[in-house]
């Protein structure tokens, strides 16, 4: 009986085993052969060692130009992001009539927030002609284009990915349900006023969804691509030229598919590590209540 309800449940996971192995664990295994072979998907590939990361790292000056900038938009776009999420929560975790409303309202932009057409509108609305040159132009500033000047592009994809908070919303205002009010009450009983609440309560008992979110963000802000490409392709004078854009172009474009692949598990590891230093500070900030604060 024991056996046969083992072999059940594989049968119920198989199609996930199945499509990991597949679609995700094989392909991945490949694109680490191909980073170390010269391979343009029109030939068969030709083993070159370790000559893509070292022209990565020694000859590519795109490299560390597209590197420098997806720093810079992951810098500013996940603590906007998270800072305006938070707000947001807060805000839709009272209880007002028809609140629910609000947060569906609220939320549903995130829905759509990645898309192609949405990433068109953005382009519309920061373009010569959108509401935000003929906002400008109120104030005697004719033909503001923000995302055809080099020193503000890159703030329109900053903008874009701080709009689309409703996820990391969505988890926070989870967060804030689950904070005991008792905690809120003996604060106020002790003088502490909602400034103080906000930073000794609430911040705490939050930080393992900060944490969260956190992490999530720093891995999509790290892969963003479809703004950039469809926006502004990385111009103008490549002032948004995103990593994942330009190892696309390599891939897709030059069709030099093992240094796109070289460049994509070199990605991989920065997450991975972006990832690991969070982890490893966090034991300073993110407050776990069964484990005493530790």
């Amino acid at each position: 009986m024991k056996s046969y309800a083992n072999v059940t449940g594989y049968l119920f996971i198989s199609p996930f085993l199945i499509g990991f192995f597949v679609l995700t664990f094989y392909p991945m295994l490949q694109s680490l052969y191909f980073s170390f072979t010269d391979y343009s998907l029109l030939e068969p590939g030709r083993w070159v060692g370790t000559n893509n990361y070292v022209r990565m790292f020694t000859a590519d000056p795109n490299f560390a130009t597209s590197l420098g900038i997806t720093f810079t938009y992951v810098m500013f776009a996940v603590p906007l992001k998270l800072l305006f999420a938070l707000l947001v929560a807060m805000f839709l975790n009272k209880e007002l009539k028809g609140i629910s409303v609000y947060r569906t309202l609220i939320y549903l932009p995130s829905l759509i927030g990645g898309s192609i057409a949405v990433a068109v509108l953005w382009k519309n609305i920061f373009g010569a002609e959108g509401f935000v040159s003929k906002l400008f132009s109120w104030f005697g500033v004719e033909n503001m284009s923000m995302v055809t000047n080099p020193q503000t592009a890159l703030s329109t994809l900053i903008l874009l990915q701080a709009w689309q908070f409703g996820s990391a919303m969505i988890i926070f205002l989870a967060g804030l349900k689950q904070i005991p009010r008792e905690l809120y009450e003996a604060s106020s009983v002790d003088g502490a006023s909602k400034v103080r609440q906000f930073f000794s309560v609430t911040l705490p008992m939050l930080s393992p969804i900060i944490l969260f979110n956190l992490i999530l963000g720093l891995i999509g802000s790290f892969q963003m691509f479809t703004q950039a490409f469809v926006i502004t392709k990385g111009g103008p004078l490549k002032s948004t030229y995103m990593y994942a854009l330009y190892l696309y172009e390599k891939a897709f474009g030059s069709f030099q598919m093992g240094y796109a692949s070289a460049l994509a598990w070199v990605l991989l590891l920065i997450i991975a590590a972006a990832t690991a230093i969070n982890f490893a500070i966090s034991r300073y900030w993110v407050f776990y209540e069964n484990e005493g604060g530790k």
